[in-house]
């Protein structure tokens, strides 16, 4: 694929304390297999569906074993540029810009409410070779309890277009770059215990979303939600062995109406 647009997701990796156990449980829901460990690059490993990449696991780095969680990068043409918007808008910089010798620069970065996100400016890693199909990235969703903050911090970093759901149940946004919807924001309710940090869920497409979860649940995964039939595909969220949030999704059985959105532009 292509380099994506400036502001749309382009890559997606996360840090286990154990790979071997990450590499067991992904290949056996999501069907990935993996390439070698890159010892030069913290044995940071690329998962594959159907031979093309589509993700990345990797070792801890020494004084950051915490909690695994999954990391969205978003395509930036310049990384610098984007790390000062980061910085105008409130959010803060852990990380880069740096490059990756000729792979491209990176840089990972905090939104004002907490969510740990990345930045990638593609240079010979394009980021995704395959998007929407079985073993790979779908769709992702910032969940936050400051949505205040995260509808004013990512437009002004990406110059996002905004769409409110009209629904008096929950409180969700859509990001788009022009007529393309990029990204989701989801206010977090009581329903998450406090100790749950702000993040970004990652949705991965699966060919069935409740063969999915069954196996997902025997290798120690736990079922947050659903499985449960949307306008965009049948889901469930799940909670990986190690902690990590993510999301699957059958784009295929997609059933009832598509929600009412409102431009807050």
């Amino acid at each position: 694929m292509a380099a994506q647009p400036e502001g749309a997701p382009c890559w997606a990796d996360a840090m286990f304390s154990d790979p071997e156990g990450a590499k067991r449980f992904y290949g056996q829901v999501l069907g990935w297999a993996f390439g070698e460990a890159s010892s030069e690059y913290g044995n940071y490993t690329e998962a594959y569906a159907d031979g093309k990449a589509v993700a990345a696991i990797v070792p801890p780095m020494p004084g950051q074993e915490d909690e695994s969680q999954w990391c969205l990068y978003f395509a930036s043409d310049d990384a610098e540029v984007t790390a000062d918007r980061i910085r105008a808008a409130g959010g803060e910089l852990l990380m880069g810009p740096m490059r990756v010798d000729d792979f491209g620069t990176m840089c990972l970065a905090r939104d004002p409410g907490g969510v740990v996100f990345g930045v990638w400016q593609a240079g010979r890693h394009q980021g995704f070779q395959a998007m929407a199909e079985p073993g790979a990235y779908c769709w992702a969703e910032v969940f936050t309890r400051e949505p205040e903050k995260a509808d004013v911090f990512f437009p002004a970093v990406f110059s996002y277009q905004a769409k409110q759901m009209e629904d008096g149940e929950v409180d969700f946004r859509v990001f788009s770059l022009g007529d393309r919807g990029v990204l989701g924001r989801m206010k977090m309710t009581d329903d998450f215990p406090p100790d749950v940090p702000p993040y970004i869920d990652v949705y991965f497409t699966v060919e069935d979303c409740d063969a999915a979860v069954s196996r997902a649940t025997e290798l120690g995964g736990v079922l947050r939600l659903g499985p449960m039939d949307t306008p965009f595909g049948r889901f469930a969220g799940l909670t990986d062995p190690q902690g990590a949030n993510f999301s699957v999704i059958d784009v295929t059985a997609a059933q009832g109406e598509m929600p009412t959105l409102t431009d807050v532009s």
